[in-house]
């Protein structure tokens, strides 16, 4: 198992992500007044960590891994469930100190959903470019939220975290993406 989590880069993802977490909780805790960090940092922070997981998608050799005698669905599954969790828990850490990363609300339907995205395109177009389009479609959305309607929709991430329109495109996203990269793994490199 340690070698599989190194193969994937597991430890250089996890150090990455709680580190540039750890950075943001840090400059807004000596920059702020505020105790609240604002949605945007919160959703930034968020496809931060998720953009650093992605790389621990594929592994170096994905053939290699498609001949073991292994069942890969449900390995899969619990790998990207364990990123989940692993943003939800530090994110939460924040909350009883002096600057709140939050709402849980918001921090669970924006990884959930950024998550389930990065492994679509993990599944498309493979675990190196699969955070391009979360993370460019997450800084657009929170740079340029859009008031209640279909262009809500679009900008999902940026949206208060109690709009119910964005959870519902949160949620299919992170099913669609635990399915397809769960059945599927991460597209070939040629």
């Amino acid at each position: 198992m340690i070698l599989h989590l190194r193969a994937r880069r597991v430890p250089l993802a996890m150090a990455t992500s709680v580190g540039g977490a750890a950075l943001i909780w840090a400059l807004w805790l000596a920059l702020s007044d505020d105790r609240d960090a604002l949605s945007l940092v919160v959703v930034l922070t968020v496809a931060l960590m998720v953009a650093a997981l992605s790389t621990t998608l594929a592994a170096p050799d994905e053939d290699l891994e498609r001949a073991a005698a292994l069942r890969w669905p449900w390995r899969r599954a619990v790998h990207l469930l364990a990123a989940l969790t692993l943003v939800l828990v530090v994110l939460a850490a924040t909350l009883p100190t002096g600057a709140r990363l939050g709402p849980a609300a918001l921090v669970l339907r924006d990884t959930a959903g950024l998550l389930g995205l990065t492994a679509l395109c993990a599944t498309v177009v493979g675990a190196a470019r699969s955070w391009f389009l979360p993370l460019g479609w997450t800084v657009v959305a929170a740079m340029f939220p859009q008031p209640a309607g279909w262009a809500a929709l679009a900008t999902w991430p940026g949206q208060p975290h109690t709009d119910r329109p964005a959870a519902v495109v949160a949620t299919v996203l992170a099913l669609a993406g635990l399915i397809a990269y769960s059945a599927l793994g991460s597209a070939r490199r040629e």
